[in-house]
Order: structure tokens, then C-alpha cells, then sequence
């Protein structure tokens, strides 16, 4: 394991620690520099593909799904550790399917049910992007699905479901010129 203060070869081991399902957490000390840096281990899964909405394929990356689980966090309570948490239980629910190719959407959908029960406003974050929010309609949708108030069971389509305005009245209609 190479240092990353010095890039010196040799380095001890600590203390090691199992960090989640499939990986360990080792701490490390540079026997050139006596600095100390901690590595993770983990065990690596088949190469999983990403079926995009265009139709194309990409390689899974852990980054990526990071990322924008953090962004959806940004400036809540929620931190590195249970973002970390997140993605890893999001891979473990992939590898569990045992599938090579997984779309987009049930990508998403997995990790908006881990943000669900984990912090709600970066879940309506995560949300918005992922479901491609237009307009504030699609927001007051989200959240009374996310407090129990949806009309999932009403049988109405998005379409006819009442519209919000600015000032937070409710018409039958979208805002039209008038």
C-alpha cells in the first residue's frame, strides 16, 4: 500500500476493523514517515451495468451514486458515515439481485427508499432530480406522498390532480392566462 503523504511502499498495520457488510477498515502507520492514513477494503462484485433512460450502458460507478446522494444531503444532518452506509446497502441490495445490468430507474428508486427512511428533505432533493421535477406541482406531489397525504389510492392520474399556485391555493387547472 503505497503512502499517500511520501508514496513510500512499506507501511504497518494498526488496527483493522470490519466497516459494513463487505468491506474492512484498516489503519495504517508509514514506516518511512511515521504519518498515519486509513485504507478500506472491499470485496469486489461482478462489474454491474447502468441501463440508462437513453438506452445506453455504463459501468456502475460507487462515485457517482455518492455524489449525488450528497448533494441531495448537503446542509442536513446527515453524515459522510450514513451517506457511506447509504450507497453501500444500495450495492449490497444490487448484489443480492445477482443481475450483470440494472436500470437507472431501479437504481434510483433503491436508493430513494434508503434516503426515504434516512433524512426526508434530501430525499424530496434526491427526487427532484432523479424524477425530473418541472414544476412546483411536482414538488406538493412528493411531499404529501412523503407525509402519507398522497392520493395514491385515489385513482386520479398526475394530470387531474389539483395544481398549487404561488400563493398555496389549489385550482382545478394550471395557472393560465387570465
Amino acid at each position: 500500500m503505497l503512502c499517500p503523504f511520501c508514496n513510500a511502499k512499506d507501511s504497518r498495520v494498526l488496527e483493522s476493523r470490519v466497516a459494513g457488510e463487505n468491506s474492512v477498515r484498516r489503519r495504517r502507520q508509514c514506516e518511512s514517515c511515521n504519518r498515519r492514513f486509513t485504507t478500506y477494503e472491499r470485496v469486489e462484485v461482478m462489474q454491474l451495468l447502468v441501463i440508462k433512460r437513453s438506452g445506453s450502458r455504463e459501468p456502475y460507478t460507487r462515485e457517482k451514486l455518492r455524489a449525488g446522494v450528497s448533494r441531495a444531503c448537503s446542509k442536513t444532518m446527515v453524515t459522510a458515515e450514513q451517506i457511506d452506509d447509504l450507497v453501500e446497502a444500495v450495492e449490497n441490495e444490487l448484489a443480492a439481485d445477482g443481475k450483470r445490468e440494472v436500470t437507472a430507474t431501479n437504481l434510483g428508486e433503491i436508493a430513494l427508499a434508503k434516503l426515504r427512511n434516512l433524512d426526508q428533505v434530501a430525499y424530496v432533493r434526491f427526487a427532484s432530480v432523479y424524477r425530473q421535477f418541472r414544476s412546483i406541482e411536482d414538488f406538493v406531489a412528493e411531499l404529501h406522498s412523503l407525509t402519507g397525504e398522497g392520493d395514491s389510492g385515489s385513482g386520479k392520474s398526475k394530470s387531474e390532480r389539483p395544481h398549487a399556485t404561488v400563493s398555496g391555493t389549489t385550482d382545478s387547472k394550471p395557472n393560465q392566462p387570465g
